[in-house]
């Protein structure tokens, strides 16, 4: 098969390829190689444009090259040509209803798509969509290293997806700081004639140097319609709630008196009343003891697994993390669980390849039918024992019956609690698209749908 990857130039098909260079077709891509997932297809794309090694043994020499392209980055980011929102567009087709090799992929045993392969494919759009952003026409490869800083919130307007319809995927940047930009992506999935909304999950990237050692300045963002200056805003808030949230994070600051006194009485709920002692504890019915929901799963780190700067590959990380947090709602709840939403997954360390990941998963709030789940991850190497934290993932899960109560025993199982009630109440009720937030890069307005 021939795809076209520029302005009249065919290759023998790679898979992942943009359609033709003019303003209304601008960053529209799409899967024709059913043999591979999307984010496999992307990082071929991405490798591409940072000029890295498909060869594991080659690494060290392409990122070697990498450092001439010093020369190509900013001193301020006033030197940098602002762009605009549909500058960054892109657009990706993933025929599962065609394509029988790609939808295996992507299924599940229950005959529904495989939601952590939809977070690689996130992740992967995600820093993708920052390229196409702070494009360089002059140079051959980006001098730019963006990476994923931070995935701040993830809403599914569907339960379940079925894999043999056809997806959509969307996204742009709409937000830049002086090192980092927020993408608003969404995920369509044909029903009839027509695609509808069924997830709009909002990614922070930040950009760093050709050597991935320091910042880097990106280009600023023209507004170009009272809708795009809304989006912006937004951009602006969702950074500020961002800072509020974690300058009262439990790390840091003591529990609120609301929250001081909802533990206290789930603690006396736990005191055996035949008994006057502290110590004396007993589950109140339909409850389960927070230690008790926990499960544990530990991956080697192959280089198979790696980014295009030769770490582990965030979304793959993501993936794993879901997979054991959906294992844990499923082994709590008794039942299939759906996943409502994901939030404020921080990348605090970067994955060498070769590590040993740690994941440790916990139920840490229910209500009703839905679960909280808290997963940790950490690494240690092969030389070293201690273990280092990486990232803190958070799943809200909703199963098919209402579930028990979790209570904690501890102090410190308080405190996830709490944080647990936290993220759960920052979900804005059942999820749901809005129908003004679809941006139509075509015209900067925004479409009904």
């Amino acid at each position: 098969r021939l795809c076209a990857l520029g302005k009249g130039q065919l290759t023998p098909g790679r898979g992942l390829t943009q359609g033709p260079q003019n303003p209304k077709k601008q960053g529209i891509f799409h899967i024709h190689e059913g043999k591979h997932c999307v984010y496999v297809l992307f990082r071929d794309k991405l490798r591409e444009i940072v000029g890295a090694s498909t060869n594991w043994r080659d690494h060290v020499k392409a990122m070697e090259e990498r450092k001439l392209l010093h020369s190509f980055l900013a001193k301020s980011q006033d030197e940098l040509p602002p762009r605009r929102m549909k500058d960054s567009y892109i657009e990706v087709l993933l025929p599962l209803g065609s394509e029988p090799e790609l939808r295996e992929k992507y299924l599940t045993v229950q005959n529904t798509v495989r939601f952590g392969r939809i977070l690689e494919d996130l992740d992967s759009l995600g820093v993708l969509t920052c390229y196409m952003h702070n494009k360089i026409h002059s140079a051959k490869m980006s001098p730019l290293s963006i990476v994923t800083a931070l995935v701040d919130k993830i809403d599914m307007c569907k339960k379940s997806l079925s894999p043999e319809q056809d997806i959509k995927f969307s996204g742009h940047v709409s937000w830049v700081g002086k090192t980092s930009m927020e993408v608003k992506m969404q995920m369509f999935q044909l029903h009839g004639d027509e695609f509808c909304p069924v997830l709009d999950a909002t990614f922070v990237m930040v950009a760093r140097d050709s050597e991935n050692k320091g910042p880097a300045f990106v280009n600023p963002l023209i507004l170009e319609s009272p809708e795009e200056e809304e989006l912006f805003r937004q951009g602006e808030l969702n950074k500020g709630r961002r800072i509020a949230f974690s300058s009262t994070s439990l790390l840091k600051m003591a529990p609120s008196a609301e929250e001081g006194t909802t533990i206290h009485e789930m603690f006396l709920s736990t005191l055996d009343p035949k008994t006057i002692s502290f110590r004396s504890r007993v589950l109140p019915p339909n409850a389960v003891w927070m230690e008790n929901s926990k499960l544990k799963s530990l991956e080697i780190c192959h280089p198979q697994e790696r980014n295009i700067f030769n770490r582990i590959f965030g979304g793959f990380l993501m993936r794993k993390a879901y997979e054991l947090g959906w294992a844990t709602a499923c082994s709590f709840g008794g039942s299939r669980p759906f996943v409502v939403a994901v939030d404020d997954i921080m990348f605090q360390k970067p994955v060498e390849v070769g590590s040993l990941l740690f994941l440790s998963s916990q139920v840490c709030f229910t209500q009703n039918n839905y679960i909280q789940v808290r997963v940790h991850s950490e690494v240690a190497s092969l030389q070293e024992k201690e273990h280092t934290t990486t990232n803190v993932f958070h799943f809200t899960f909703m199963s098919e019956k209402e579930v028990p109560l979790v209570f904690p025993k501890t102090y410190g199982e308080s405190m996830l609690y709490l944080d647990g009630q936290r993220h759960f109440n920052s979900m804005s009720g059942p999820a749901t698209v809005r129908k003004d937030y679809l941006w139509n890069p075509r015209n900067t307005t925004f479409v009904e749908n």
